[in-house]
């Protein structure tokens, strides 16, 4: 199924990376004091001989992404064996707390970042070869001469990214709270824009399309590499699975490939980001040649629908993303989802000009609103319920807001109705969080969603966070989906949302 033509389309806009060299700013202690992680600054590392079991921890000031270089010396005679290291690498401190040996998750254990490297000529320049995304740098001496001690004269990261901090855009917040939570957000996106968009630079470091909706609006407002964004959509046009559904991620190495993941939202989300794309450049020709893949993930969704127009609940695990709750019934968030696509390609065959494919989308909309209102809205509880067990959850509310099943002074009250019940499915991740401020947004609920920003990412900055994580949850702030919290991504790509927000809605007011 690859499209060889939107595939050199593709690679003919990827990026070059930037490489810039940042030193290691202080030598720290860690300590946990409760859920806090405690920090002291101690005597600087070059400073200091390490012997058997000596133990250091480098902190580089900010979140990298990039290769670790560390110029290596000695004290006392002339090494006459090999120094044993284990170099373990944390985006927060927490995951230098957890034993990477008794880690059992179901995520791979290999994504941990750390190595166990032997040296064997001192003085020397050891240069790392794998990419890592981190902040801290521990290095334990594992074992070495009791003839010389080892020095570490300098440590050096080439951090990578495909953008540079100069070409942020200027942006003037409202208050230096809402300008912290703007930078956070931009070093999270900043740290992502490598080759393609990537998910997280820890992992999974590849392209998934419900990361890459958020990215590229929050791109848009603040680096404005559309270039980036056209390149990852040509990708996923040009390498489609075999029905020619558009998968939930690609790789990029050691060649271009569709992964065998599919999720019902994911691929529908194509259409969406197609159109922001448009919107922002006014790239017709983009707009045309996707125009088929566009139609194909209509084609395929239409298949999920029952008789009556309604997406047909699955007990497949992953069927539809939505949320990392795995309570979570997916039926109305996706029939909500597919509302809110098809409304973008109503708009698409407009602007193209196709008259009888737009009748018959916006035919397609209709329906479809009508069976959410007919058979998922619940009068009696006020809100939309999913699922046989008429599960009720915030996500469900979202995707009917932003689908428009409900609209206007009707929208608004269903959503701040339903976060002030008891029996609902909460929101866990902030890509669920984005959508949800979304959809205050788009009821005119500007002034609450602004809040919930504040609360919810805001509680990430006063955990220390310099990048916002794949994962929140204020009740349980070590919560991981994987088995480990050594495994959480704490630069994930849909967290960057805040400075979209911030940028497009909550300017600073001229004087």
């Amino acid at each position: 199924m690859k499209n060889q033509k939107l595939l050199d389309k593709a690679l003919g806009c990827l990026p070059s990376l930037y490489e810039t060299k940042v030193d290691a700013v202080r030598t720290v202690e860690l300590e946990k004091n409760g859920e806090k992680t405690e920090i002291k600054e101690t005597e600087n590392y070059t400073e200091q001989s390490l012997k058997k079991h000596s133990k250091i921890c480098l902190d580089f000031g900010n979140h990298q992404v990039g290769y670790l270089t560390l110029k290596l010396g000695y004290k006392g005679s002339h090494p006459d064996a090999p120094v044993w290291m284990r170099i373990h690498f944390a985006e927060n401190p927490r995951e230098l707390f957890e034993d990477a040996e008794s880690y059992q998750g179901w995520i791979c254990s290999s994504w941990i970042e750390e190595e166990r490297i032997h040296v064997d000529v001192i003085p020397s320049e050891v240069k790392l070869p794998r990419r890592y995304a981190f902040r801290y740098v521990v290095i334990e001496i594992l074992d070495i001469s009791s003839k010389f001690d080892l020095v570490i004269e300098k440590a050096e990261c080439t951090a990578v990214s495909c953008v540079r901090d100069e070409e942020l855009l200027d942006f003037q917040a409202q208050s230096p709270y809402l300008k912290r939570l703007d930078q956070v957000a931009c070093r999270t996106l900043h740290n992502c824009m490598q080759t393609v968009f990537e998910d997280g630079p820890k992992r999974d470091r590849r392209l998934w399309m419900g990361d890459l909706r958020i990215q590229a609006l929050t791109n848009y407002q603040t680096y404005k590499k559309s270039s980036l964004v056209k390149a990852c959509l040509y990708l996923f046009a040009a390498l489609p699975m075999e029905d020619g559904k558009v998968g939930a991620c690609l790789f990029l190495e050691p060649e271009p490939e569709v992964d065998d993941t599919q999720m019902f939202d994911y691929s529908l989300f194509f259409i969406n980001t197609l159109w922001d794309y448009f919107r922002e450049t006014g790239d017709r020709t983009t707009l045309e040649e996707l125009w088929p893949t566009v139609l194909k993930q209509i084609e395929i969704a239409k298949k999920s629908l029952d008789g009556e127009m309604l997406v047909k609940d699955s007990d497949i695990l992953g069927w539809c993303f939505v949320d990392w709750n795995l309570n979570l019934n997916k039926q109305a968030s996706a029939q909500g989802i597919l509302l809110y696509a098809l409304s973008a390609a109503v708009k698409m065959a407009q602007t193209i000009g196709d008259i009888l494919v737009e009748e018959e989308l916006a035919e397609l909309y209709c329906a479809c609103r009508n069976a959410a209102n007919e058979r998922l809205w619940d009068s009696k509880q006020g809100c939309y319920i999913s699922g046989k067990d008429r599960q009720i959850s915030i996500a469900s509310q979202v995707w009917m807001v932003l689908g428009e099943a409900v609209t206007g002074e009707d929208a608004r009250k269903l959503l701040m109705e339903i976060e002030q019940r008891e029996d609902v499915e909460k929101m866990v991740t902030p890509y669920m969080y984005h959508n949800y401020i979304d959809a205050l947004l788009h009821t005119g609920e500007k002034n609450r969603a602004l809040r919930k920003l504040e609360t919810y990412w805001g509680g990430m900055l006063e955990q220390g966070a310099d990048t916002f994580w794949e994962l929140y949850n204020p009740e349980n702030v070590n919560e991981s989906p994987y088995g480990g919290t050594i495994v959480n991504s704490y630069c994930h790509a849909w967290s960057c949302g805040p400075a979209y927000f911030l940028r497009k809605f909550f300017k600073a007011e001229e004087e």
